[in-house]
């Protein structure tokens, strides 16, 4: 059976994306990359204006965007983000059972995220986000539109 090459290609992306989270972030395989990023994309999904979840979603690459869309109930956001330690508690519960260090982890897929994305984009992801939350995104993407 041959792959058609835009699935060939959303495969390689996916793969990259999960061993840089790997490497990145000391995780034992890709599979425990893979619980990481879609939790984290969940969360952060859900808690931005449904224009913009639909901005970012369009970044990501095939596979990481059918990830991301993945149960999205639109009408129902954004939720409100109670603190910084809701976020990262909601973080670990949708990891079960896995058990990593949720803010660490937090800061892995926002890297990912600040690498891979363009960087006005991540910008306004930022600016929907309350201060103690926006800390977990590199200082790069964070200072991004001041610097233009």
């Amino acid at each position: 059976m041959t792959v058609p090459p835009t699935l060939a290609h959303g495969m390689q992306q996916i793969q990259e994306w999960l061993k840089e989270l790997r490497d990145n972030g000391d995780l034992a395989d890709e599979t425990e990359a893979l619980s990481l990023l879609r939790s984290v994309l969940h969360q952060l999904r859900d808690r931005l204006t449904p224009a913009e979840a639909l901005e970012l979603g369009a970044q990501l690459p095939l596979i990481v965007r059918g990830i991301y869309y993945e149960g999205w109930r639109p009408s129902r956001t954004p939720e409100k983000v109670r603190s910084k330690q809701a976020f990262l508690d909601d973080v670990l519960v949708k990891m079960q059972p896995r058990r990593l260090p949720p803010e660490a982890a937090v800061r892995d897929v926002f890297a990912l995220l600040a690498h891979h994305c363009d960087p006005g984009e991540i910008g306004d992801v930022i600016d929907q986000l309350p201060a103690d939350i926006k800390e977990l995104w590199p200082v790069a993407a964070r200072t991004y539109k001041a610097r233009m």
